[in-house]
């Protein structure tokens, strides 16, 4: 499925995800990625799946949710890789803006210094562009970005986009222990951001399984300096250091729905539990799923988690 949701959003409300790229196609692979190390590492875009394909599947999955009076905030484009790699994203935003829902892109924005990828998120209501450093070495170590990549021209990109873009921009850093989160580190990515403008800064830190299982949180005092120095040049700060709930959403088919959540969000055994609850579905579900080698348990920070095997999606996108 290409469509996943709605799920609860820490910013965005009720959000119904749209995956438009395929595991696990991106141009970074991030220590801290909840999806895990990139499969297929690349920068240039192509076509995953059509805009028709995608609007077809947000208009049935919306007169779905009409019936059973599930409200949506926001068609999130949130997807296994990096979004702005579909070469068709912004026909697809210009499809689905027809619906009446506002439209949101979270991005690595590694590639804003293209012009034609700017121009395709002109018509976004909320883009979110990642800044997690501007220090070359910080930012290759923890996002570890394609090759070609350059770091100069990413924040370039970010910038010009800024002075153009008329929806709601928004910026976020992933803070993670001993990598980004010292006080230089901090000060000079403030510096930067601080220059975009944007409407909110969201510093986060890894609440979910990341790609390496070692990575740390930082610490109280590092979160609070963070905010001390984001918030001394920036207007809107906020942390985001919990989950985002446990109201997931069902409509229709139980184990179709929780593989296309999981797909791109590992979820909380409590909240898989009250998502099984909603459809009257027994755990047996999981444990079969668990069996197939089509999920599996982690624990991170004394919680289990449930995610789905990237092997197993990456079968599933060949066949």
């Amino acid at each position: 499925m290409i469509i996943f949701g709605p799920i609860p959003s820490r910013r965005l409300g009720r959000s119904l995800g749209i995956n438009n790229i395929p595991p696990k196609v991106c141009t970074y692979s991030c220590i801290y990625c909840q999806i895990g190390a990139t499969d297929t590492m690349t920068i240039k875009r192509r076509e995953f799946y059509s805009p028709t394909e995608i609007f077809n599947e947000v208009s049935e999955k919306i007169n779905q949710l009409q019936k059973t009076e599930e409200k949506i905030d926001y068609l999130t484009f949130v997807p296994d890789g990096e979004p702005t790699l579909d070469i068709n994203l912004g026909k697809s935003i210009l499809l689905l803006k027809k619906l009446g829902i506002k439209i949101a892109v979270i991005t690595n924005a590694s590639l804003l210094w293209d012009r034609d990828v700017r121009n395709d998120l002109m018509n976004a209501d909320w883009v979110s562009v990642k800044i997690d450093s501007i220090d070359e070495k910080i930012w290759g170590a923890i996002d570890r970005p394609h090759g070609l990549l350059k770091l100069s021209k990413i924040i370039e990109g970010i910038e010009n986009f800024s002075l153009s873009f008329k929806g709601e921009l928004v910026t976020e850093t992933m803070l993670v222990k001993d990598c980004n989160d010292s006080i230089e580190s901090l000060t000079n990515t403030a510096k930067i951001i601080k220059a975009i403008n944007p409407a909110q800064a969201y510093i986060l830190v890894p609440t979910r399984p990341p790609a390496e299982p070692n990575l740390e949180v930082p610490s109280e005092e590092s979160l609070n300096n963070a905010y001390q120095i984001y918030s001394s040049v920036l207007k809107h700060v906020e942390i985001i250091s919990n989950n985002e709930g446990t109201d997931f959403s069902y409509s229709c088919d139980a184990e179709e729905e929780l593989l296309s959540i999981l797909a791109v969000h590992p979820m909380r055994k409590d909240s898989v539990e009250i998502f099984l609850d909603k459809a009257n579905t027994k755990w047996n579900l999981i444990d079969g799923l668990i069996d197939k080698g089509i999920l599996k348990e982690v624990k991170y920070f004394d919680e289990i988690f449930l995610i789905k095997n990237i092997k197993s999606k990456l079968e599933q996108n060949r066949n």
